[in-house]
């Protein structure tokens, strides 16, 4: 094979023995060197772990990777676990930080890590366990870190170094193999010019100063997503991948170009052929969203977000690789790793939601989703078309997201309760010492560092007061909540006072279920059953508690209150409920229910972990059982 000389680079490194961390650009070809780690170790008969961020990713890599390694490859995510002493297991980077931490899990038989999208470090909600995996990687691992453009990575580089005490050598690329070429809708005009898109931004914002008023999408009467397309068609420049920021909008977008025909005859009955095949083969035949989906596929039309089903996205998305889907609706979890370039990205608005407030996109995020514009070895350019709202993307602010230096790296340390137990358990008061190997130590000045220190020592103290931690080290309550990340307070207080075990199975389930889910603000809150109502009063009680100590000693991020709306749903599919029946109890979406009951079995999972008794051990398995059945059974897929 051929590399490209970053790729050569890198393989070169990686031949002498070093660990690599690599800066490329979206769609450059950073997986060829994770191929060759991985050819490398199996010609060895060595043992390679793949971390990705999330469980789609972990999922479409898996089935990517064994099309090349068999039956090499297996998988661990929470709520999956196929063939999990394989040569190459790919893993959460959650599940990696929880092997490294705990006692017991030995990974002497790896010899490398690889870690995809390595700049989720910055992951406000997720980037600590990064964080964490990097400051406890084993001395013998080697990392390989794939990443699109760092502007810092020199100064991850050095922190790494810093810690491990071993050179990390660094490849940056930045030149695509497919330029882009960068395009606006604005106010009606399609322009290919920073300058002419700037003017009719300052036109608009002018004209809306003076009087005129507009909602969010109020811009769309000019500016309008149909005209767009058709100019893509015209132009010869799909296959299109159009970006939206929600569920809803994605799907609307994709019925107000519903009059469009992409398609020749010939590739309109392949596609329906196709889509027949694979409906049956994933169990979807007859399912009412896939008939919906139906009208548009026929025309090379399709869309794809979280609160779809996720056997109706992997139809999607093989659909999409076979070049038959001309336009994909899609959220931004397209753009993460998952290797489906189109000719065109189109962005429907340049703001999205960050966790916790509405902002002007990032660059680095925008790059990443530009990046799959331009298919490598078929397209000469890639074409990059945003529209503009000039009265929520200032003209300044476009130039800065498109042309801007992408942002750094940012350190997000703050160890859970279960990472400060476990860390507690191996090096007890000493645990203050780890603080100084984090990235954020390395990055922030004294003040920020006291600061983390002093959240270290509140939780140390929280721990303490509540009995996780005594005189002789961690107790066999904080053993149970060194297990269960995330919401361990909570259920660690359920299991010391002996609840857990009162509960049936299908509590069991309800608890689980309460503790993981976050409510939309849109949706309705259903009349919650006895148990559930009694689950709710029990919890609410002990969080109450649990937030007004970490309240006391100045912790911002207090404990996850729990919710109970989709409780209906989940026991009337623990006692034996069709899908489809129980979907008529909640206005929530499908991919959404399917999403928090796999999160409910990982919780499930981990307390199986924790030092339980032989009773609650065997409810915890019925409960895993009455939940993980038919579509919820995310093994199941994997399988097919």
């Amino acid at each position: 094979m051929i590399y490209d000389p970053f790729q050569q680079n890198a393989i070169d490194y990686i031949k002498q023995g070093f660990s690599v961390i690599v800066s490329a650009p979206t769609g450059s070809g950073k997986t060829v060197i994770a191929e060759y780690v991985i050819n490398d170790c199996l010609l060895k008969n060595d043992r390679v772990i793949y971390t990705a961020p999330i469980k789609a990713l972990s999922n479409q890599k898996f089935r990517d990777f064994q099309e090349n390694f068999k039956d090499k490859i297996g998988i661990l995510t929470g709520d999956v676990s196929i063939n999990p002493t394989a040569s190459v297991l790919i893993m959460t980077t959650e599940i990696f930080r929880n092997k490294i931490l705990e006692e017991g899990n030995n990974l002497k038989n790896f010899s490398w890590i690889i870690f995809d999208e390595i700049h989720y470090l910055d992951d406000y909600e997720r980037g600590s366990v990064w964080e964490e995996s990097l400051i406890f990687l084993p001395e013998h691992m080697r990392l390989l870190g794939l990443s699109a453009t760092i502007p810092n990575i020199d100064e991850l580089s050095r922190w790494l170094e810093s810690i491990h005490k071993r050179p990390i050598k660094i490849i940056k690329e930045e030149k695509r193999p497919v330029p882009l070429h960068f395009f606006y809708q604005c106010q009606g005009e399609i322009v290919d010019n920073m300058h002419r898109a700037r003017r009719l931004s300052y036109k608009s914002r002018s004209f809306h100063m003076h009087g005129r008023q507009f909602d969010k999408h109020a811009h769309s009467k000019q500016n309008r997503p149909s005209v767009l397309i058709k100019h893509l068609f015209d132009q010869k420049k799909l296959p299109c991948i159009y970006f939206v920021f929600g569920r809803r909008r994605a799907e609307y977008l994709a019925e107000e170009i519903r009059g469009f025909d992409f398609l020749t005859a010939e590739e309109s009955q392949k596609i329906m052929k196709l889509y027949g095949e694979l409906c049956e083969k994933f169990d979807l035949a007859g399912e009412k969203s896939a008939g919906l989906l139906l009208p548009l596929i026929e025309k090379g039309i399709a869309y794809h977000h979280a609160g779809m089903l996720p056997t109706l996205k992997e139809v999607v998305e093989r659909l999409f690789t076979s070049r038959l889907i001309k336009v994909i609706f899609t959220t931004e979890t397209f753009a993460l790793g998952i290797n489906m370039p189109a000719r065109t990205v189109v962005f429907d608005e340049l703001r999205k939601f960050y966790g916790r407030f509405f902002s002007d996109l990032k660059t680095r995020d925008f790059y990443q989703m530009a990046g799959r514009a331009g298919r490598r070895g078929i397209d000469t350019e890639g074409f990059v078309y945003s529209r503009v709202n000039p009265n929520f993307t200032t003209p300044d602010k476009l130039q800065q997201i498109i042309y801007g230096q992408p942002e750094k790296v940012q350190s997000r340390f703050n160890a859970s309760y279960a990472t400060v137990l476990n860390l507690y358990q191996k090096y007890s008061e000493k645990l203050y010492d780890i603080y100084p190997l984090s990235f954020h130590f390395f990055q922030e000045k004294e003040k920020f560092r006291k600061k983390a220190v002093e959240l270290l020592r509140s939780k140390v103290n929280i721990l303490k007061e509540l009995g996780h931690i005594e005189k002789n080290g961690v107790t066999e309550k904080g053993n149970f909540a060194s297990k269960v990340y995330g919401y361990e307070l909570l259920l660690a207080e359920l299991y010391d006072k002996g609840l857990l075990e009162e509960l049936s199975e299908i509590e069991i389930g309800i608890l689980c279920l309460g503790v993981v889910y976050e409510p939309r603000k849109t949706i309705y809150r259903p009349r919650l059953s006895k148990r559930a109502r009694r689950l709710e009063d029990m919890t609410d009680g002990i969080l109450h508690h649990i937030q007004r100590m970490e309240s006391k000693f100045n912790i911002k991020s207090l404990s996850k209150n729990c919710f109970y709306d989709l409780s209906p749903v989940l026991e009337a599919w623990m006692q034996g409920e069709k899908f489809d029946k129980i979907l008529n109890l909640t206005e929530a979406d499908e991919g959404e229910i399917i999403r928090y009951f796999r999160m409910s079995i990982q919780i499930l999972h981990e307390i199986l972990d924790a030092p339980i008794s032989f009773e609650l051990k065997e409810k915890v398995k019925k409960a895993v059982g009455l939940i993980n059945r038919g579509i919820i059974d995310a093994e199941k897929q994997l399988r097919m």
